[in-house]
């Protein structure tokens, strides 16, 4: 009976043991059970290639992580390191690239700029008091807005030496993963080794008896704050280095992602918990997830499910393990009570009053006190050349016309836009330019404008379900097919492609497609082997691209929905880039054009958005003065290639 007894405790025990041990490397295990099933799931997964193809890709999240680690660890946030990545990165090109700065200070002066941002979300928490979600959040939209006015909205060419960071050592060791290593290493070295880094648990666990016991806690969250800034901006020069150009809104989500992959890997958003070795575990389950659904053609709208179901699934795994007792619940500090929500409100209302008061001061500073047209142009985003372009051909008819043009960045918000062009409509303005963020978003607000006897055009899209006075566009599907002809014919008829496909949803990426699906029809000798969306991001394009390869060596061509995605495509080729793999884009942005006429891209098919937004401000004009005005106006697209890109000018 004893025998039994000890064996029956033993076996327990046991199982205990290996409950426990579940519990404490879940992440893990997480990783281990992926990388298993991938393999099973496809052939190119578990490749040499592929797997630094994954570590380039963690690199970046994985960097951002490690800062988001010390404010998690002491039981804070941070929302601003995406934004804080981009703004670092751009002050580096802009200092380098457009006033000289020497390359060795620019990288300084990036570097001083991520710390700088972190310093003042470590004051205003410390010494503002202003609770980490909101002074984060703040920094987000100040840094985001910063990069866009350093660099007018238009990506920033990356200056060479600094661009080697995104190379490979040897041909074969990609230098983001080493730079993602020491970063590691250094993040485990601050936690484990150093006063901070003791501190920053003290500050988790129970930020009140840490103080009491004598930590100078305000001034421990400012250097916390300050490393996670740092970190940040050395997230921003690794991103830029890989796509040899700073854009101003790179990095965008990625804050979300890097705490994502700090909780993945065990820390506790309570505080108190957390360690390097874990978030960079949560990283490449990230990586690992991304880079296999790619493989495996998984849907994008799918992929972003599995991706929240395993950030849940962490979660409910980290609440298992502290009722476990393997993590203790941190002590919580008070809710803080009526007072300070209500100094938290009236603080957000002071900061909504200097909001409005600033835009409707800048609003009146632009109206014209003469009696001038008015117009208002509305884009979808100005994070894109083709749409810089637009704006630059439209202000440029503006002022030969004589009119007051008013230009806003919808940002890709469909939500942003309709208050934009609500705007138009209240101020009275004599005219609507439209450049919509959703083809049917739109509609409401340009009926409204409609309703006030306001003339509306629309420019390169459509709106659905409400009358417009013109649609000035190119033809996207005749574009479409030009670009399937042009890489046919140029493959001779015969070969394998893949096919990068706009944002889902937005009329254009469907246009293209279906011109591109038109255009193959007439060459039963070219194989579409895969298409994925990559969302006329040249980020997403390289990393799409380069997924696709572990599955497609073999490819020869490829069609990108735009430029953008066309020169992240060509990124992640590299030497095969107008060689062996021919890339056709579309837009004829200037970069796209350059790259035409270096030969690594064969072919933009070029919608001159210039001329877009020239015809579409004539056209305002000219309904406004109640003259006849044609409903749809085409703009010709033009294939542009090595030989006759010299003449052309979009």
């Amino acid at each position: 009976m004893a025998a039994d007894t000890l064996k029956s405790t033993t076996g327990a025990g046991g199982a205990a043991a290996v409950r426990r041990l579940l519990l404490d490397n879940g992440a893990l295990t997480a990783l281990i059970v992926l990388v298993i099933a991938l393999s099973a799931l496809s052939g190119d997964f578990l490749t040499t290639d592929n797997l630094l193809n994954i570590g380039v890709q963690a690199a970046v999240t994985a960097i951002l992580a490690f800062g988001v680690t010390f404010v998690i660890v002491s039981a804070g946030i941070d929302l601003s390191v995406g934004s804080v990545a981009a703004l670092s990165a751009t002050v580096l090109a802009w200092s380098a690239t457009s006033h000289g700065v020497p390359v060795f200070l620019a990288v300084l002066l990036a570097v001083a700029t991520g710390i700088a941002a972190g310093l003042v979300n470590g004051f205003l928490i410390a010494y503002g008091k202003l609770p980490p979600f909101i002074a984060t959040l703040a920094m987000l939209s100040v840094g985001r807005g910063l990069s866009l006015v350093i660099s007018d909205g238009s990506p920033i060419p990356f200056p060479d030496s600094v661009s080697h960071l995104g190379d490979t050592l040897g041909g074969w060791l990609p230098v983001p993963v080493l730079v993602m290593v020491v970063m590691g290493l250094l993040t485990a070295f601050v936690l484990g080794r150093t006063y901070i880094g003791r501190s920053m648990y003290a500050i988790g666990g129970n930020e009140e008896a840490a103080r009491l016991s004598g930590l100078r806690v305000k001034k421990q969250k400012l250097a916390i704050y300050a490393l996670s800034g740092l970190f940040a901006a050395a997230a921003g020069i690794v991103l830029a280095s890989r796509l040899s150009s700073a854009q101003p809104q790179a990095a965008q989500g990625y804050e979300l992602d890097a705490i994502a992959a700090v909780v993945i890997g065990g820390a506790s958003l309570a505080g108190g918990t957390g360690k390097a070795s874990g978030t960079l575990i949560g990283a490449l389950i990230l990586a690992v997830l991304r880079n296999g659904l790619n493989l495996l053609n998984v849907s994008a709208f799918w992929q972003q499910v599995v991706i929240g179901v395993v950030i849940a699934l962490a979660v409910l795994l980290d609440t298992l393990r502290r009722k476990a007792g393997a993590t203790p619940m941190a002590a919580g500090t008070s809710s803080g009570g009526k007072g300070k929500q209500a100094a938290t409100y009236a603080l957000a209302a002071v900061v909504t009053v200097a909001v409005v008061g600033a835009t409707s001061f800048l609003h009146s500073g632009g109206s014209s006190a003469a009696t001038n047209p008015r117009i208002g142009l509305s884009l979808s985003t100005l994070n894109n050349p083709f749409f810089v372009q637009i704006r630059a051909g439209a202000q440029a008819e503006a002022k030969k016309l004589g009119v007051d043009l008013t230009v806003t960045d919808a940002q890709n918000d469909a939500s942003q836009q309709a208050n934009q062009l609500q705007n138009f409509t209240s101020s009275g303005l004599d005219a609507i330019v439209v450049n919509p963020v959703d083809s049917d978003a739109a509609a409401p607000s340009v009926r409204a404008a409609g309703k006030a006897k306001i003339p509306v055009i629309a420019v390169d899209r459509g709106v659905n379900q409400a009358t417009t006075d013109a649609l000035v566009a190119s033809d996207n599907i005749a574009g479409g097919e030009l670009a399937a002809k042009s890489i046919a014919e140029k493959l001779g008829g015969k070969g394998r492609i893949v096919i990068l496909q706009g944002q889902a949803g937005t009329s254009a990426a469907r246009e293209r497609a279906e011109g591109f699906a038109k255009g193959l029809k007439a060459y039963p000798g070219i194989q579409v082997v895969a298409q994925q969306p990559a969302d006329f991001d040249r980020t997403k394009g390289l990393d799409v691209m380069s997924n696709l390869l572990q599955a497609h060596p073999d490819v020869q061509g490829v069609i990108a929905a735009n430029d953008e995605m066309a020169l992240g495509a060509v990124k992640a080729l590299g030497s095969k880039a107008g060689k062996s793999v021919q890339v056709v884009g579309f837009d004829g942005t200037p970069d796209g054009l350059k790259a035409v006429g270096a030969g690594t891209l064969y072919a933009s098919v070029a919608q001159q958005p210039s001329q877009l937004g020239k015809i579409a401000v004539d056209n305002a004009l000219r309904a406004l003065q109640g003259k006849k005005v044609e409903q749809t106006v085409k703009v010709p697209v033009k294939v542009v290639t090595k030989e006759n890109v010299a003449g052309f000018s979009g």
